[in-house]
C-alpha cells in the first residue's frame, strides 16, 4: 500500500488507516483477524481513543507481537492537566505499549476547549511533560470545527491535524480548504475523518453502521470514489468508517491509487447535489 509522510515528521503511514472503533463490541477474535487483515493489506496506521467503548481493550491484544511495526496514535478528550494524565497512563497500560507515536487532543470543538487545553493546569501541560519522558513521540489534535482548528494551529506547533475531510463538506459547504491550506503552511501532516461520509442522519432513520453517528455512504463505488477523493486532497492517511465493510473498500480503492479526475469529481459534485453536509455543527 502507498505511504505517505506525515508532515514534518519523518513518520511513513499507510494512505489508509484502521479506526480502532472497528473492533468496538468484536470478539477478541475477530478484533485479531481485523487487526492482521489490516496488517496483511499493507496498514500501519493505526488509530484508537478511550471514549470508543472496549477499542482499546481490544486493539491492545490484538497487536501483541506487531507493534512495533504499526504507528499507533491515541487521543484524549480530558482538557486538564491531571485528568489527561490518568487516561494516557490507562490508555498506554490498555494498548500493551511503552508509547504512542501519536497523542492527540480528541474532538476540539469550541474556544473554551482551546483556552481549558493551553491554560494553567491544561492538557497540554501533560502532553509536553509526557514526551519529554519519551511516552508520546508527537503531539496532534482532532477538530470538528474550522475556528478551533485554526485557533490551536495558531498557538502551538502541532505535529497533525486529524480533520474532517469529505466530498460533501467541501463541494456544498467549503468546509476544510482552509483549514487544510494553514495546517500545509505549518508543515503538519493532515489526517483525514469521514472521508465516506454522505449527509446527517435524518431523525428517527435507522443507521445501518451503527459505530458512525452520521449516515455513511453505503453504495461500494460512491464510497470509494468519496474516498479517492479525500485521499486526492494534500493529506496524509485518511481512516475510513469504524465497521469493517467500508475499512475492505477503502483499502480496495486505494488499490494502485490514482487522484481522482475532472470527469470524477463532476460525478460526485452531481451526487452531493441536496445533501446536507455534516459541518460545520449547529
Amino acid at each position: 500500500m502507498q505511504k505517505r509522510v506525515l508532515g514534518r515528521t519523518k513518520e511513513e503511514l499507510s494512505i489508509v488507516g484502521f479506526g480502532g472503533i472497528i473492533v468496538t463490541g468484536e470478539s477478541q477474535h475477530d478484533a485479531n483477524n481485523y487487526v492482521a487483515e489490516a496488517i496483511d493489506a499493507g496498514v500501519n496506521y493505526f488509530d484508537v481513543a478511550p471514549t470508543y467503548g472496549d477499542a482499546q481493550d481490544k486493539l491492545g491484544p490484538a497487536l501483541v507481537g506487531k507493534r512495533k511495526n504499526v504507528f499507533l496514535a491515541c487521543k484524549t478528550e480530558d482538557r486538564t492537566k491531571d485528568g489527561s494524565r490518568a487516561l494516557l497512563e490507562e490508555s498506554l497500560r490498555k494498548l500493551n505499549t511503552d508509547y504512542f507515536d501519536l497523542y492527540q487532543f480528541h474532538a476540539v470543538t469550541t474556544a473554551e476547549d482551546v483556552e481549558r487545553i493551553l491554560g494553567v493546569n491544561g492538557a497540554m501541560e501533560t502532553f509536553i511533560k509526557a514526551k519529554q519522558q519519551g511516552l508520546i513521540k508527537h503531539i496532534g489534535f482532532s477538530a470538528h470545527s474550522e475556528e478551533a482548528a485554526m485557533a490551536l494551529m495558531d498557538r502551538f506547533d502541532f505535529d497533525s491535524i486529524l480533520f474532517p475531510v469529505n466530498w460533501v463538506n467541501i463541494m456544498n459547504s467549503n468546509f476544510g480548504p482552509k483549514v487544510i491550506a494553514r495546517a500545509k503552511e505549518k508543515d503538519m501532516g493532515i489526517l483525514a475523518l469521514k472521508a465516506m461520509a454522505k449527509t446527517k442522519l435524518e431523525k428517527g432513520a435507522v443507521n445501518k453502521y451503527p459505530k458512525g453517528w452520521y449516515e455513511a455512504i453505503d453504495d461500494k463505488e460512491l464510497a470509494m470514489l468519496a474516498y479517492r477523493y479525500t485521499l486526492s486532497q494534500p493529506i496524509t492517511a485518511a481512516v475510513p468508517p469504524g465497521d469493517i465493510e467500508h475499512f475492505r473498500w477503502a483499502v480496495e480503492a486505494v488499490q494502485n491509487f490514482k487522484p481522482v479526475s475532472k470527469a470524477e469529481e463532476n460525478t460526485l459534485s452531481e451526487k452531493c447535489r441536496g445533501l446536507k453536509s455534516l459541518f460545520p455543527l449547529g
